[in-house]
């Protein structure tokens, strides 16, 4: 018999098998708080022609729109693959409490899902970067970052 966890994560692993049959990529991500599921997500990459439409976001946006917050402290992320930097990144601006994933980003990798080249991209130095990257107009845009430290009604995130 499965435990809470291992039923979460069936139904991602559920979500990511059903998605290639409906020509989507193979993966999946449920949102779990208080212990029901309140989010789900698949990969939508090719279908929306959105490449931030990975399991984990899509799922995140579901859950935030039905919290009604961008904070989703006391929710567990179940995603049937360890998560990209990007959807990494996202699950900690979401604050999500803890994370559990089925295949690993080496698993990814074999079936062509290789996203070693941006975790080496992050450590270069900017000059170095495949992308061409230059700073332009710092003084003008530090003035938004100005107002926004002086703002005393802000909501922080």
């Amino acid at each position: 018999m499965k435990n809470r966890d291992e039923q979460f994560m069936t139904e991602a692993i559920d979500l990511s098998i059903e998605n290639i049959k409906i020509g989507g990529g193979p993966f999946g991500a449920v949102i779990v708080k208080d212990g029901e599921i309140i989010a789900r997500g698949v990969n939508n990459v090719t279908k929306d022609n959105d490449p931030t439409a990975h399991a984990e976001v899509v799922a995140i946006r579901e859950a935030s729109k039905k919290l009604g917050t961008f904070d989703l402290s006391g929710c567990v992320i179940y995603a049937s693959c360890e998560p990209c930097p990007m959807c990494l990144g996202a699950i900690y601006w979401a604050h999500l409490d803890k994370i559990f994933y089925g295949n690993t980003k080496h698993d990814a990798k074999d079936i062509g899902f290789d996203d070693s080249f941006i975790y080496d991209e992050i450590e270069r130095p900017i000059i170095e970067r495949k992308i061409d990257t230059s700073q332009i107009l710092h003084n003008e845009a530090i003035v938004a970052f100005e107002n926004w430290k002086e703002k005393e009604d802000k909501v922080e995130y």
